[in-house]
């Protein structure tokens, strides 16, 4: 199938918006769907890109286009097919990034399902070999019946290559590497390996295209010998993966919703036993502790997405049954038994194996926790996927005040690193800029003004010097010898920016009380407008 052919397709009603004659002739090879800002690792040469744009915002709209087109001309994508979906219209900047970069572009109308465009093309592309290569007839209609009940993707798996002569060695993976399900016999992929196989493109990897997966958790039909299984065969198993998929996400939704529930009463201001044991039992989940809970969020432009990555983070670590839900306020939370958790209890330092993510190391923070909290959150880059844990609840009337430690550790990963995946455990806060961080933004600039008043008037040619001398001070556990040092100062001039300061504020810098007041202020105070980087500045305890 070339271009030229599928934008022809008037069931699809795609609409070209830029591309040169010669391109449209090129052959189709396949289809992947993304929504990553740098799709290189998953595109092939010749395959058509299906985008719902979730990546794209306004704000710094030509540089996303550019990366994320510019990793299509290096994949050799032979076409961007961009949804409307998201922004009502594909975005003009992405139009003229394809333009400089010669790959052609097509909107999806909102109204046309990725799916469809899909079928469209892998049944042109095998739609010609002969049905010897498809499945059999009886093999078929046993799939159909476990789909229509509901069976998970290991029967199906398992039924669809049985009646393969040698016996052909398939898994399912998604795109954080976790085997989903597999052939008998076949070896054990490390998740580690696995996102390595379908970023480099060993053996064949069919996309399961389901409506219902948000990318961090598409699945990939992977086969490490390419000729184990005719193209056709594999384009059908992977169709019934993806109903069998989208089949599981509406009794998740169920689930999701009941998990709701149970945050409500978690979040209210006062504990109701009886109703969280009766919450409990409705999503499955025993009532007596221990109980991890986390809390999640992927911003704002990601509505719907943070619950299912949360879900892969824990089907990731083997957590064997957790209940996963909104809070009154949108937040995702999951409240998993200890029991079932394996690798997230075990003690340790986590660290992020992500670019740009990083994990907050802690007793009760194992390292399997933040390795897979990195490859999930590398599937749905650009997005930040940031999360909050604590200490464990021993029962479930502790589980509140678990909730509340996860809230105030995943405010403190968005505040500590708004652009970039973070972890955090509340447990790590153990310093008070640390402690900081959890505090909402508009309650640090509040405190900032009110302790440091006229100090923040940078217009007054004074302020700036004062800022930095209290900064100063402060730092060097009030030694004026080692400020004046460190200032280039005489320390007389150090004796009378500090007398200033103390009249302008009212507080008495030989107190220790007042110390820890105004350095609060000053570790809170960017976020008061005051120019300047609050974690440059060394706290007391460091400067010694």
């Amino acid at each position: 199938m070339h271009v030229e052919h599928l934008l022809g397709d008037e069931s699809l009603g795609l609409r070209l918006l830029w591309a040169k004659s010669a391109l449209l002739r090129r052959e189709i090879n396949g289809v992947t769907v993304t929504d990553l800002e740098d799709p290189a690792r998953f595109v092939r040469p010749g395959e058509a890109v299906l985008s719902g744009l979730v990546w794209w915002t306004p704000e710094a709209g030509r540089d996303k286009a550019e990366r994320f087109v510019s990793a299509l001309r290096d994949a050799d994508a032979a076409v961007l097919l961009a949804g409307e979906e998201t922004h009502g219209s594909v975005p003009d900047e992405l139009i003229e990034a394809c333009s400089r970069h010669g790959i052609p572009v097509a909107g999806v109308p909102a109204h046309v399902m990725f799916r469809a465009v899909t079928e469209t093309v892998y049944l042109q592309q095998w739609g010609e070999l002969s049905r010897h290569h498809a499945l059999p007839e009886y093999v078929r209609g046993r799939l159909s019946r476990l789909v229509a009940r509901d069976a998970g993707p290991q029967e199906i798996v398992a039924t669809a290559f049985a009646h393969l002569a040698d016996g052909a060695v398939a898994h399912v993976l998604t795109a954080a590497g976790r085997t989903v399900a597999a052939t008998a016999g076949a070896d054990v992929l490390p998740a580690a390996e696995a996102v390595r196989v379908l970023a480099d493109g060993g053996g064949v990897a069919v996309p399961v295209d389901s409506d219902a997966a948000s990318p961090y958790e598409r699945w990939y039909l992977h086969l490490p010998d390419p000729a184990a299984a005719p193209p056709r065969l594999l384009y059908e198993v992977a169709a019934l993966l993806g109903r069998s998929q989208a089949s599981h996400a509406l009794l998740r939704a169920t689930a999701h919703r009941a998990a709701g529930e149970l945050g409500a009463l978690l979040a209210a201001d006062e504990a109701d036993a009886v109703g969280i044991e009766g919450a409990l039992r409705a999503c499955g989940l025993p009532a007596d502790g221990p109980y991890r809970v986390l809390a999640a969020a992927t911003g704002t432009r990601a509505e719907g997405m943070a619950e299912s990555a949360l879900a892969e983070v824990l089907a990731g670590v083997g957590a064997g049954s957790a209940a996963v839900g909104w809070l009154p306020d949108g937040t995702v939370f999951a409240a998993v038994p200890e029991a079932a958790t394996g690798d997230v209890t075990t003690t340790g330092a986590g660290a992020g194996a992500g670019a740009g993510v990083g994990v907050g190391a802690g007793v009760g923070l194992g390292l399997a926790l933040g390795e897979v909290w990195s490859r999930v959150a590398a599937c749905g880059r650009p997005l930040p996927l940031h999360g909050g844990t604590g200490s464990p609840a021993t029962d479930l009337r502790d589980l509140p005040r678990a909730l509340a430690e996860a809230r105030y550790a995943l405010a403190s990963a968005r505040s500590t690193a708004p652009d970039a995946s973070l972890l955090t455990d509340a447990r790590t806060l153990t310093s008070l800029e640390a402690l900081l961080t959890g505090v909402p933004a508009q309650v640090r600039a509040a405190y900032t003004r009110s302790v440091l008043g006229p100090l923040l008037d940078i217009r007054g040619t004074s302020a700036i010097p004062l800022l930095e001398t209290l900064t100063t001070f402060l730092a060097c556990d009030g030694s004026w010898a080692r400020t004046a040092e460190a200032l280039h100062l005489h320390v007389n001039t150090v004796h009378y920016r500090i007398g200033r300061i103390e009249r302008l504020t009212g507080r008495d810098l030989s107190r220790l009380t007042d110390r820890l007041d105004l350095w609060a202020a000053l570790l809170c105070r960017t976020d008061a407008g005051v120019t300047g980087d609050r974690r440059a500045h060394s706290s007391p305890s460091r400067a010694r």
